[in-house]
C-alpha cells in the first residue's frame, strides 16, 4: 500500500469564515459533522474516495475550531503547508488577496515545477497555489 496523504485540516477561530472564505475561492463544499465544531471538505471531483485509490487524485479534508490564537504574521510555519493545484496561479492569489487573504508569496515561476503563489488565509493559516504552466505559457510537469 502507498504511503499517500489522504486528508488534510484546516484550523479556524472563527469556521464560519473560512467555509465561506474557501467556498467562494475554491468552491469546496462544507458540511458540519453533527454538532460537533467541525466541518468536511469535499474539494472536488478527482479527490480521494474513489473506489480505486487511482494515483494522482486530490484528497478531501476538514476544517475544525481552532484551540488557541492563530499564528502571527512572518512567524515560522507551525504544522503542514497545504498546496491546492489551480488552473490559474496568478487569478486565483488575486482572487484570494481580494476575499480577505493576504500576501506570503507572490506568484512567481519556478523553473521545472511550475507558477506558484502562497497566501494566508484570513485565519493566517499557509495555503499555496500551483500549475504547471510558467507565465510565459511553457508547461512543465
Amino acid at each position: 500500500m502507498a504511503n499517500l496523504v489522504v486528508h488534510f485540516e484546516i484550523h479556524a477561530s472563527e469556521p464560519q469564515r473560512l467555509v465561506d472564505f474557501y467556498s467562494e475561492l475554491l468552491g469546496w463544499r462544507f458540511t458540519q459533522f453533527g454538532d460537533y465544531p467541525y466541518w468536511t471538505i469535499d474539494t472536488g471531483e478527482g479527490a480521494i474516495g474513489n473506489t480505486d485509490g487511482a494515483a494522482g487524485h486530490g484528497i478531501n479534508g476538514g476544517l475544525a475550531q481552532r484551540q488557541g490564537p492563530p499564528p502571527e504574521v512572518g512567524a515560522p510555519v507551525n504544522g503542514c503547508n497545504v498546496v491546492v493545484a489551480v488552473d490559474d496561479v496568478d487569478e486565483t492569489y488575486r482572487r484570494a488577496i481580494g476575499l480577505g487573504g493576504s500576501d506570503a508569496l507572490p506568484p512567481e515561476d519556478m523553473a521545472g515545477v511550475g507558477r506558484t503563489a502562497t497566501i494566508l488565509d484570513p485565519d493566517r493559516n499557509l495555503i499555496g497555489f500551483i500549475s504547471p504552466v510558467l507565465s510565459d505559457g511553457t508547461r512543465v510537469m
